[in-house]
This record gives C-alpha cells, structure tokens and sequence, in this order.
C-alpha cells in the first residue's frame, strides 16, 4: 500500500500557509519565528490553534481562530499546481497495480478542492484526514491505525511525505518511508535524509 501526503508532497501548497501564518501574525504585530513554525507546522487545526492560543496569549477562541484562517486562505486550494512528476509516477504506479491511499492533516475541503482540480480521486482508494481523526500526523500509534482502515500491516506500507514528525512516526511504525524535498522545509532535509529509507527531490527520481 501507498501511502501519500498531500500538502508538499503531492501538491505545492506549504507557502499557502506560510503566507496565512504570516499575515495572521502581521495583524497582531508578532514576527513569524522558527518557534512559531515548530509549533503548527504539520499539526492538524484544532492543534494549531491551541497552540496559537497560548503562545501569542490571544482573547479569541479557538474556533474563532480557525474560522480566520480559513477566511485567509479561503480559494488558494483551487490553485494550487501539482508538485513536479506527480501524475506520472501515479499513473505510473496505478499501471503497475499498486494500491494507493492519501493520509493528510489538510483541512478536508481544501483538499477535496485541490484534487477536483486535478482530478486525482481516481487514483486513490481512500482519503483519511488527520483532522477527523483528532490527532496530528506523529506518533507510531496514528500510522498503525492508519494501516489498520486500509487493512494492511504497517510494513506492507509505503509512506510519501515531506515531514520529519511524520517520516519518524511512520518508521517507527514500521512503514518504509520515502521523503520528499519541499523548499519550505530545508532546514530538515539533513535529518531527513538520515532518517528514511529514501529521499527525493522530486518523484521524477522515481520514474
């Protein structure tokens, strides 16, 4: 089974939140920081949004928190292109047969609205979102139970994904794990090269 993220693996969204997490700051007159991009980083909403929460000690809820972040990025997923190679290596990998899967903590409707744009449900069995399952992509935990919705053992599994939390998670599940490069992450690439079983620039490496 394959298992793919979405955000920076399949599609180049990662600078779409770069941008919402700056412009949010901007309002409130706080610099975006490394700090700040380790605490929301691939983590699912609801996290993010506590942990924004407490670090800039904000008065908002939670939901009211979220609710502008989705104002911010309100359409950019219906513009987000594909990452280089994609459709060839899934049409690839679905004339070989393989079974395929998305795992992502991308907000369910800017996902669906960035695979309507490119057509790419038919590629895949399942879409399973993080963020339904109220947790982010890291432990060793999420990744088995992942495999269990798709009816498969941890090491019949392939992951794609472009997060160190989630390369570790997964390996530590069991998972072969292949990391992708995205330019928004460069500061992990060393660890992420050490850590997977491959690491690529793109999946045209792979075709």
């Amino acid at each position: 089974m394959l298992i793919f993220d979405l955000d920076g693996t399949l599609i180049d969204s990662n600078g779409v939140w770069l941008e919402v997490d700056k412009t949010f700051l901007a309002r409130r007159n706080a610099p975006y920081t490394q700090e700040y991009y380790e605490g929301v980083a691939h983590s699912i909403l609801q996290n993010c949004a506590v942990f924004t929460k407490e670090y800039l000690r904000l008065e908002e809820s939670c939901e009211e928190i979220i609710a502008e972040w989705m104002e911010l990025a309100e359409g950019a997923y219906h513009n987000v292109p594909l990452k280089p190679h994609v459709r060839a290596y899934l049409d690839r990998c679905r004339e070989a047969g393989h079974r395929m899967a998305v795992f992502t903590a991308c907000v369910p409707e800017h996902c669906q609205a960035a695979m309507a744009q490119h057509q790419l449900a038919p590629y895949f069995e399942q879409v399973i979102y993080a963020q339904e399952l109220g947790v982010d992509k890291k432990s060793p935990e999420i990744f088995r139970r992942v495999a269990e919705m798709l009816g498969v053992k941890p090491r019949e599994c392939v992951l794609f994904d472009d997060s160190l939390a989630a390369c570790k998670g997964a390996k530590a599940a069991g998972m072969t794990v292949v990391g992708i490069r995205d330019s928004f992450f460069r500061g992990t690439e060393a660890d992420m090269r050490e850590l997977c079983d491959r690491y690529i620039e793109s999946f045209g490496d792979l075709l």
